[in-house]
């Protein structure tokens, strides 16, 4: 078999990982990926070398001869590429995108992160959704963000990687004398004939306008026309308070003068959220992001579905392709 092109160096940091811990399960958790896509990567590895590397049986996993040999070359790759990112700032601050003020996931997983890496600097900014977040991404921009990933356009997808963090449970906000707001919960059956706001005309958001279609999808409920881009959360409780549009949101999400928010049942709408950064970024700050969401994620149970809960057919690809 031909010696391949070019190889990922991602590839050869999991190969290392694997071997210095002879244990996937171990190395899945220093890694914080899951242990089926961290064998799936040692698969893809054999493959472009055209040699088997582990030895794995039910009681324990050796390096092969070819495994063997790979290893210095492998470290020596690696210990290149981290000199040349610390020759161009690897240490330099790491500017995360959190999407707006007030929401949970993010701002937890960062304020982790910060005490994981004290000394680093993490710093938040609150402009984008996703998509928007996306190409500042992909420009080196912006070093990481969170949000639907599966949102996002293949194209844009390609050149990010990605952690799932939590599955949001999804709300709506009502006017506080719409005939809705005394429920405690409100079943999606109950929306049938509304017209509700999902930031639909925002070019930054697209995905999770998508999520709302998605959801609302056989349901007789409308998702709001294009309205004006409300800068500031003043003007955007000004706009929505003249419209009245019931807005569709996630639990937690801040307060609005003169509104009630009330989980949506029947089923469960789930958000699903992701870490998501460029390939190929190597910055310890990211890694203190990636374990301190995975941290949290096991702790409080945020991957963890309810058994009615819902999520599009696309997410669950994307959460299947990252187990």
């Amino acid at each position: 078999m031909p010696a391949p092109a070019s190889l990922d160096p991602r590839l050869l940091r999991v190969f290392v990982t694997v071997a210095e811990e002879l244990h996937f399960t171990r190395a899945a958790t220093r890694l914080y990926v899951a242990q089926q896509a961290l064998s799936r990567d040692v698969r893809r590895l054999e493959r472009e070398l055209g040699a088997e590397l582990f030895l794995r049986t039910t009681r324990q996993v050796a390096l092969t001869a070819d495994g063997a040999r790979l290893l210095p070359y492998a470290r020596r790759v690696l210990a290149a590429q981290d000199a040349l990112l610390a020759a161009f700032g690897q240490a330099r601050p790491l500017l995360v995108d959190l999407n707006s003020t007030g929401l949970e996931t993010g701002r937890r997983v960062l304020h982790r992160a910060r005490e994981l890496a004290p000394d680093g600097e993490l710093m938040a900014r609150y402009e984008s959704g996703l998509t928007g977040a996306a190409a500042d991404l992909l420009a080196g921009r912006l070093d990481a963000s969170f949000g639907r990933f599966a949102g996002l356009d293949p194209a844009l997808r390609s050149g990010l990687e990605q952690q799932p963090v939590r599955f949001e449970r999804m709300a709506v906000i009502l006017p506080s004398d719409h005939r809705l707001a005394g429920l405690a919960e409100v079943p999606l059956a109950a929306l049938a004939g509304e017209t509700v706001y999902a930031g639909a005309g925002n070019e930054r958001t697209l995905e999770w306008t998508d999520l709302a279609f998605c959801l609302f999808e056989g349901r007789g409920v409308a998702v709001a026309p294009p309205l004006p881009l409300a800068v500031g959360e003043e003007e955007f409780e000004r706009i929505m308070a003249k419209n009245r549009n019931p807005i569709l949101a996630v639990v937690g999400f801040p307060a609005i003068p003169g509104t009630v928010a009330r989980p949506l049942v029947d089923p469960v709408p789930l958000s699903p959220v992701s870490l998501v950064w460029r390939k190929g970024l190597v910055h310890p700050g990211v890694d203190a992001l990636r374990r301190a969401a995975a941290e949290i994620a096991r702790a409080e149970g945020w991957l963890q579905r309810p058994s009615d809960g819902w999520i599009p057919a696309s997410d669950q690809e994307v959460m299947d392709d990252h187990k």
